[in-house]
């Protein structure tokens, strides 16, 4: 059965959270989550980002903000043979990292809100994403351990009072689940994360999350507001926007490689979708470059 991995963090002995630069051919990292909160930044790299039930595109300068326990990951596209297609700064930390109380004083109430915000995942954008990138750069070359707690805290300070960001999970994903329905509808976005591109059954879907399919039809439009058969097709959309916007490829392979059989239902959900045609998207995204 596929399934979200629990990554096991660490902080070294002299150090109060993980910061960790990864410089991969493709990010290798699985659809995982863990009890630490994440702030990541793509430096270099494109592909699709994946967290909870959100599917996006991503690129260099992407900045997103994780809450604790909400399953992620990218998922490279276009890595280039021998080189170094994947670049991130990534700081991981516990809500209590700095002390029991430390985030409840009247002086970090509003990073305090940052963190319970972040529970369906937070991306920024505009003049927080270019100020907040530049310091993650500085944060990731500093080796004085006191310099760098405090730029840690001057970026989530700028995070806490930005209003250039985007909420990724229109829902609450993880406060409102027990621990237990949590791993449930995580192993369901495991199981499409890997398959939406192929054939995606309602009865192995159901098998993954250990219910009857009628008991879990209700359950995920209960948990994620949409049908489970809306999300397969979201996600097929998102992917053939992309390889619309990005690649030459004729529409009726795009239809094919982004999990739909039938090119004239793709062109019929494609429009009910997007409000256009698949070559009319195509058409706009390129003149707008």
């Amino acid at each position: 059965m596929i399934k979200p991995s629990f990554e096991a963090l660490g902080t070294p002995g002299n150090h109060s959270f993980l910061l960790r630069d990864f410089k991969e051919h493709a990010f290798s990292a699985p659809y995982h989550f863990h009890p630490e909160y994440e702030l990541t930044f793509i430096v270099k790299g494109m592909g699709k980002r994946f967290v909870g039930s959100n599917m996006e595109n991503y690129q260099s300068g992407d900045l997103v903000l994780l809450g604790a326990n909400l399953p992620h990951c990218w998922k490279t596209e276009d890595a280039i043979e021998g080189e170094i297609n994947a670049h991130s700064v990534v700081v991981q930390f516990q809500d209590n990292f700095l002390g029991e109380h430390f985030l409840s004083k009247p002086e970090c109430l509003s990073i305090n809100h940052l963190l319970l915000r972040s529970a369906g995942g937070l991306r920024f954008t505009n003049k927080t994403q270019e100020l907040v990138c530049d310091k993650m750069m500085t944060l990731a070359t500093e080796n004085d351990n006191f310099k760098r707690l405090i730029s840690l805290l001057e970026i989530l300070h700028s995070l806490a009072v930005s209003d250039s960001v985007v909420v990724l999970n229109n829902y609450t994903y993880t406060a409102q689940q027990s621990p237990e329905e949590q791993q449930r509808i995580n192993r369901v976005f495991a199981y499409l994360v890997e398959h939406f591109r192929q054939r995606v059954s309602l009865n192995e879907a159901a098998a993954v999350a250990n219910m009857s399919p009628n008991a879990f039809c209700k359950y995920f439009k209960k948990a994620t507001r949409k049908t489970f058969m809306e999300m397969v097709i979201d996600y097929r959309i998102n992917y053939a926007s992309q390889q619309l916007a990005y690649s030459n490829k004729p529409v009726s392979q795009i239809c094919f490689d982004s999990g739909f059989s039938d090119v004239s239902h793709f062109h019929k959900l494609f429009r009910a979708k997007m409000k256009i045609s698949p070559l009319a998207y195509r058409k706009n995204f390129r003149q707008k470059l």
